[in-house]
């Protein structure tokens, strides 16, 4: 079994604490919350960092149901919620598998990694949240602000007197946006994106490697660049449609993935990514069915 580094480094912005887990939350570690009220507190994705000496809270939020901000949870014996849209995969390790759409055998080993490396057990007690929902710590408050195509129910936290916005895995990477799962949506994940750029907060929390980063200006030239990414898929598409292909001859170029990344779920992700830009060109007139199954450039 792999073996992962627990244990974190607390960097506070007003009352809010990043807990910064290992290799700067680089998956599968990732950057929990932990935010402080005059009467309450409450942790925020507990990372694989947080499995041994977890911090104390009240309640705990999830942005969304994936293993990386979940392998904490085991610690925390109070209520845990999440958006309504993420509750099944909270709720059950299987959902939560079934979500990936891996090929069985691939879906039983996935569960096996779950369980035994992520610690996830499923939480049938989770609540569902909505947007817009308000935690009032006692002096500071929480907000829920949904922004799906991630995952369905995926959600950032607008944390206030503090002005600090959580926005999880619109995490600026230059990976790019994720939408490969069998719940997530290309063009809701760019309205999420554009509704980030209109929330003016002084500090951006991300899950991953990029951590915090001061001030809308910045925010929003990282924000810009990171959703550049899925142009720049539109465009490699377009490029390789020069002449007719098939969609498994889009899933074997990549538009996603390395050519030395391997694993169960290149073929799932690049296929269900694939489908999203290829419908979308479609509509936009750009490219064009020239036989059944087989498109090309317009």
């Amino acid at each position: 079994m792999e073996t992962h580094t627990t244990g974190y480094a607390a960097v506070e912005y007003g009352e809010v604490s990043v807990l910064v887990g290992a290799n700067n939350g680089a998956y599968p570690y990732g950057n929990s919350l932990l935010v402080r009220g005059t009467t309450e507190s409450l942790v925020v994705d507990p990372s694989l960092s947080l499995v041994d000496g977890a911090p104390p809270a009240d309640a705990v939020l999830v942005s969304h149901a994936h293993e990386d901000h979940i392998a904490g949870l085991g610690s925390y014996d109070v209520p845990v919620h999440v958006h309504e849209a993420d509750l099944d995969g909270l709720r059950s390790c299987e959902a939560l598998v079934a979500g990936f759409g891996l090929p069985p055998e691939a879906a039983e080993a996935a569960d096996a990694v779950l369980r035994d490396q992520f610690h996830v057990r499923g939480r049938p007690d989770a609540k569902g949240l909505a947007d817009g929902t308000v935690f009032d710590l006692g002096g500071r408050t929480v907000t829920v602000v949904h922004l799906p195509g991630h995952t369905a129910g995926h959600s950032g936290f607008l944390i206030e007197p503090d002005g600090f916005l959580f926005v999880a895995d619109i995490d600026l990477t230059s990976f790019g946006p994720y939408y490969g799962d069998t719940g997530s949506d290309l063009a809701a994940f760019e309205a999420s994106m554009r509704r980030c750029r209109e929330i003016g907060a002084r500090w951006y929390g991300t899950s991953h490697q990029k951590g915090v980063i001061e001030g809308a200006a910045e925010f929003r030239r990282r924000l810009d660049a990171f959703a550049g990414v899925v142009e720049k898929r539109d465009a490699e598409l377009l490029a390789f449609l020069g002449e007719p292909r098939t969609v498994e001859d889009i899933v074997e170029h990549r538009l996603v993935y390395r050519p030395h990344v391997e694993g169960p779920q290149v073929g799932p992700v690049e296929r269900r990514t694939a489908v999203q830009h290829l419908h979308r060109l479609l509509g936009a007139g750009l490219v064009t069915e020239v036989e059944q199954d087989r498109f090309r450039t317009a």
